[in-house]
Formats: structure tokens, sequence, C-alpha cells
């Protein structure tokens, strides 16, 4: 990408950044809301016609058009960070699974196997008496029988010689 390109892409983010910043405060509604009173006072000087509702018509459709592309520019870099914070923590933490990483590039398909592998997980976990040892379906698959011996249930041959 040239110079010029990254320049106004800079400008873009940064005009995205305060434009947003500035819309989503009190003093905005209150200022929007101020422009609704105004226009519905005016009614009777404008005698409610055709043209003075094709103002208030015109000029939110306008303005909503504008605001859906800058905020979704907005969350748009705001869920890209917050993926890169949550990559970071995964990949930092032990025993988590990395498939996780990049989760959000997955396919639908990917996404619902991932999501069947972990009700797998809650299934194992309900079964542990500690909840917290099981990392990673990996690990819950692997080790699942061999973190804690199962008590004899009561009734069974060891719980009666256990007496």
């Amino acid at each position: 990408m040239s110079r010029k390109g990254n320049a106004l892409g800079r400008l873009l983010e940064n005009f995205s950044y305060h434009a947003t910043k500035a819309t989503g405060t009190s003093f905005a509604f209150i200022c929007a809301a101020g422009v609704i009173v105004v226009w519905a006072a005016s009614g009777p000087l404008f005698g409610f016609s055709d043209t003075w509702q094709l103002v208030i018509n015109t000029g939110t459709t306008i303005v909503t058009f504008l605001m859906v592309f800058l905020i979704q520019r907005a969350q748009n870099k705001d869920a890209n960070a917050i993926h890169l914070k949550l990559n970071e923590i995964v990949a930092a933490l032990k025993g988590a699974s990395n498939r996780l990483i990049d989760v959000e590039d997955m396919s639908e398909d990917e996404i619902a196997a991932l999501r069947k592998y972990y009700r797998k997980l809650i299934v194992l976990a309900a079964k542990e008496d500690n909840l917290t040892n099981t990392h990673s379906i990996e690990e819950a698959t692997t080790h699942h029988g061999t973190k804690h011996k199962k008590r004899p249930s009561k009734g069974t041959k060891s719980a009666k010689s256990a007496k």
C-alpha cells in the first residue's frame, strides 16, 4: 500500500475513533433528541408538509447510513484487538488447547466440531472431583481414568470389604 493510502487509512481511523467516542456520549444523545424536538415543534410552522417530513427522513437516513460504517469500523478494530489478547492468553496458558488460537478464522463446521469436543469435556469434567484438573479435551480424554481412582459405590464388593 502506498504512503498516501496509509495516510488516508490513519486519517479515517482517527476520525472513526473520535466520531464514535463523541457520538457515544450522553451529550450526543441529548443533541439528537433536541433536533427531533425542534423538528417536531416546527411542524405547525411548515404546515406538517411533505417537505417538512422529508427533511427529517432524509437527515436521519443519511446519519444512520454513515454511522453504520463508522461503528462497524470501530467494532472491527476492537474485535481484532480482543482476538489478539485472547490468542496471547491461550498461547501462554499451560494446558490450554492451541487449537483455539485464531478460532475466529475457522469455518462454521470447524467451530461446530470444537463445540462438540468441549461438550464432551463438560461431561468428563462432571465426573471429576476437582473440575480444575482438566484443561483441554486432549488431556480429558487421555487422563480421565488415571487422575482419580474411582470410589467404589455402596453395595459393591470392594465397598463391603473396606468395612
